[in-house]
């Protein structure tokens, strides 16, 4: 298991808060045992939460031009038809993925192709299933637009625990399928926005996987 670049300054700070609370509490209780014995209790614990937070695993990704695969691990929690106002101005397919602090928080290019929009929102930091949190919440935008002219929206949205977006891409650029564009800490929310008439392969309430699940099969 190999671990995300994003987590580095929390792990380094998890380890710091771990052993300034054991060398107190050894230093103030040197013969409480059974206090001892909580604090590496809870110390082992918030070590091994901190980890899974932000590991990252490697895997094959197989690309298809046709397919628009997960960009993010968690649980499917809308399949609508929306307007899309921002940037496409249409109405589209978006399907939501809920990211719990439990799921990988890499976030994939959904498809390949050339990014023609981007912009980051900053916002509240309402809880992630709410439904303005998708338009009032500080989040992400980007568009990318494959080879065939068609384009996938999606956004990072962050929630009440996740209050730091990262993002790896800009207007203009050329991504890859399955390419690492962002990271959010801690979950939160990811939308995409698909043309109708796509065909959707997921259902409300499934598991999906990050840069593995299928989400949909353009037309």
């Amino acid at each position: 298991m190999t671990f995300h670049k994003e987590g580095y300054t929390s792990m380094a700070l998890c380890i710091l808060f771990i052993f300034v609370l054991n060398a107190l509490v050894h230093f103030y209780y040197p013969d409480a045992t059974i206090l001892k014995w909580i604090i590496y209790t809870l110390s082992f614990v918030l070590f091994v939460i901190i980890l899974q937070f932000f590991r990252s695993p490697n895997f094959a990704i197989t690309t298809h031009n046709q397919h628009v695969i997960c960009p993010a691990d968690g649980k499917v929690v809308v399949i609508e038809e929306v307007e899309e106002s921002e940037f496409l101005k249409d109405k589209r397919i978006q399907i939501s993925v809920f990211m719990s602090p439990v799921n990988v928080h890499v976030n994939r290019n959904p498809i390949a192709g050339v990014v023609k929009y981007f912009k980051y929102h900053p916002g509240k930091y309402l809880v992630a299933w709410h439904p303005k949190s998708s338009t009032e919440n500080e989040r992400t935008t980007i568009a990318i637009e494959n080879e065939a002219g068609v384009t996938v929206l999606f956004r990072q949205i962050a929630g009440a625990l996740a209050r730091r977006i990262v993002w790896y891409v800009k207007e203009g650029q050329e991504v890859e399928q399955g390419q690492q564009f962002g990271f959010i800490k801690f979950g939160s929310r990811v939308d995409i926005f698909l043309p109708l008439g796509t065909k959707v392969n997921v259902n409300l309430g499934d598991k999906v996987k990050g840069g593995r699940t299928i989400l949909a099969e353009l037309a």
